[in-house]
């Protein structure tokens, strides 16, 4: 085991006392013999500049982002991916010599753990649940697995439109919640994802329980929050395939850890650890 605390790593956000990204991303960097600690680090919007400004220090490897600073980063890094630009949002920076790279990693890291889950992803047709700034990474998420249409349903058409506009030529069309074309939307899908802040708390659906009804049999419900929801709950009593955001959390991690060492990420290592850390938590 290697001495930790010679170099820092951190996720950055508010609120970030939940997050399970130090409990995997640890694991992994003492695996790897990397002399590094992962912290959190709770920033207010105030305060982000000068947390950003901070990952140039010399013993600053890089950081996560999490919500909702994805996108006020942006014009706070040097450079960012194209990855990052498509998806309006960073949650990765990485510090190269005093210069900061942002980057994008859960984009590849939901479409990784729909690969392991449903292997008729090419030419399916695809609904996601809002159109907020998750909704961006997940439909490019469904344009790398080959997705040939994304309905994204919002209750603000406006929104919707502006998500599709910014993401073409990506096969986005854009439809408003309570529609005749939702519910067609919602019958036709092969899978359905929930890029809404509904369902970190009990009670909440992105869906009513009809709605949910009427999806196919053989219809994949995904929730991108990691811990099982009322939607997933709603959907499994229906017989549907459920998955939640645990994967798609390692995975996209695990990207990160490569994009900040050049080394391979020892995967099984940090899943487990997450595994661990979601039960300890419920």
């Amino acid at each position: 085991m290697t001495q930790r605390g010679r170099f820092r790593l951190g996720v950055i956000g508010d609120p970030v006392e939940h997050s399970i990204s130090p409990a995997m991303q640890q694991p992994a960097l003492d695996a790897l013999g990397i002399p590094a600690t992962y912290e959190r680090w709770h920033t207010l919007l105030d305060q982000l500049p000068s947390r950003i400004e901070s990952l140039r220090a010399s013993d600053v490897i890089g950081a996560n982002v999490t919500v909702p600073h994805k996108e006020h980063v942006l014009p706070l890094v040097d450079e960012i991916s194209d990855l990052a630009r498509r998806a309006g949002a960073v949650n990765t920076i990485s510090n190269r010599d005093g210069r900061l790279l942002g980057d994008n990693t859960d984009v590849q890291g939901l479409a990784r753990s729909l690969r392991l889950h449903d292997d008729g992803l090419n030419g399916c047709h695809a609904v996601v649940l809002g159109a907020g700034g998750a909704a961006r990474a997940v439909a490019l998420a469904l344009e790398n697995v080959g997705a040939s249409r994304i309905s994204v349903l919002n209750r603000s058409l406006e929104r919707a439109e502006r998500l599709r506009d910014d993401l073409a030529p990506t096969p986005v069309v854009a439809i408003a919640t309570g529609t005749p074309a939702a519910i067609d939307a919602l019958q036709t899908a092969h899978l359905v994802i929930n890029a809404t802040a509904l369902g970190w708390k009990r009670g909440e659906m992105p869906l009513a329980s009809d709605q949910v009804a009427l999806l196919r049999p053989e219809a994949l419900m995904v929730d991108i929050t990691y811990r099982d929801t009322d939607l997933l709950e709603a959907a499994r009593s229906r017989g549907l395939r459920t998955l939640d955001g645990l994967e798609m959390l390692v995975f996209q991690g695990a990207r990160s850890l490569k994009i900040w060492t050049g080394v391979e990420p020892p995967v099984q290592i940090m899943m487990t650890a997450a595994l661990t850390a979601r039960a300890a938590r419920a």
